[in-house]
């Protein structure tokens, strides 16, 4: 029964990612640095060791856990323990656009600068650092390419619960993958697509 005390809960809640305690939640840093050349992107290599997605290239960050306060010091813890720096290393400059995964992801990307790149000191978790010129990611558009999501039900789907049973015309859907290259190094995924949200914030600034 709707109550005048439910009403005000509602009236005052504010919305939120439908779903989003069933979602794995990451936050990572887009991290900038200053070069007598201009600014830099730096980008990790993940260790061949590790389990989950080993080699692939990726901003520092990972998983928000239960004692962070919230995204952006996830996002900053974990890079401090990825690129050996401490908080007082890390300038942070603005959050960027939360990312929803289709994989049951949440993503909390923010932009950074890392004010002394000598400090550096990766972790087990790291094979290398890659610096990548910022007017470079500017000035050479990525390629584009499309994976196609089809549904794909259980063998106990209830078709006829549903308009057209098991000729209902589930929807394909096009998932874009984008792919920067610079000299032998890869950047795709979900890294690649908080990459070309920056970008475009830049240009349209």
């Amino acid at each position: 029964m709707l109550d005048d005390a439910k009403l005000a809960k509602l009236v005052a809640r504010e919305a939120a990612i439908m779903n989003q305690n069933k979602m794995v939640k990451s936050a990572v840093i887009l991290p900038l640095v200053r070069s007598s050349e201009g600014y830099q992107v730096l980008f990790e290599k993940r260790s061949m060791d590790l389990r989950h997605q080993p080699g692939e290239i990726c901003f520092p960050g990972g998983g928000i856990e239960d004692n962070d306060e919230g995204p952006m010091e996830a996002a900053i813890r974990e890079t401090c323990e990825e690129l050996g720096l401490v908080k007082t290393d890390i300038e942070m400059i603005c959050p960027l656009d939360i990312v929803v995964s289709p994989f049951n992801a949440i993503i909390y990307p923010f932009a950074a600068f890392i004010l002394d790149a000598d400090r550096i000191n990766i972790n087990s978790e790291v094979e290398e650092i890659i610096p990548i010129p910022l007017d470079y990611l500017l000035h050479k558009p990525p390629q584009i390419h499309q994976l196609l999501v089809n549904i794909q039900t259980t063998e106990d789907f209830p078709f006829h619960l549903i308009p057209q049973g098991h000729n209902y015309p589930f929807r394909k859907i096009n998932y874009p993958q984008i792919f920067y290259q610079y000299e032998g190094t890869v950047v795709w995924g979900l890294t690649a697509q908080i990459l070309t949200h920056f970008l475009h914030l830049l240009q349209i600034g």
